[in-house]
C-alpha cells in the first residue's frame, strides 16, 4: 500500500512559479516511478511527466522546459517545480504511482489546487 499527499498549491500570478510536493508513505517508494497529472475544470486528466527511481524524467511536450520533476528518496518526496505559469494551467494537480503491471495498485493523492490568476 502507498499513501500519497500533495501540497504546495495556491494562488499565483501569471508568469509566476510554484513548487508542489508529493509525500509518500508505504513500501517501495524508492523503486517506484512517480507521475504528475493535472485536471482542469471540465477537462480530462492530463499527464505532465514522470520520474523513475533513478531520477530519469519524461515530460509532456506542452510543459517541457517549464516544469521540472525531482525526487528525494530519503524524504520519500517528489517535487514538481512549475515556472512561467499560465492562467489555463489552473487545475488540481495530482501525483500517482501505478504498480498494476507488477500486480499492485494504482495510487493517487487527493490533489492540490493551483490557481493562476491576476
Amino acid at each position: 500500500q502507498v499513501q500519497l499527499v500533495e501540497s504546495g498549491g495556491g494562488l499565483v500570478q501569471p508568469g509566476g512559479s510554484l513548487r508542489l510536493s508529493c509525500a509518500a508513505s508505504g513500501s517501495r517508494f524508492g523503486i517506484s516511478t512517480v507521475a504528475w497529472y493535472r485536471q482542469a475544470p471540465g477537462k480530462q486528466r492530463e499527464l505532465l511527466g514522470s520520474i523513475t527511481s533513478s531520477g530519469g524524467t519524461n515530460y509532456a511536450d506542452s510543459v517541457k522546459g517549464r516544469l521540472t520533476i525531482s525526487r528525494d528518496n530519503f524524504k520519500n518526496t517528489v517535487y514538481l517545480q512549475m515556472n512561467s505559469l499560465k492562467s489555463e494551467e489552473t487545475a488540481v494537480y495530482y501525483c500517482n504511482i501505478d504498480r498494476r503491471r507488477y500486480g499492485g495498485g494504482d495510487y493517487w493523492g487527493q490533489g492540490t489546487q493551483v490557481t493562476v490568476s491576476s
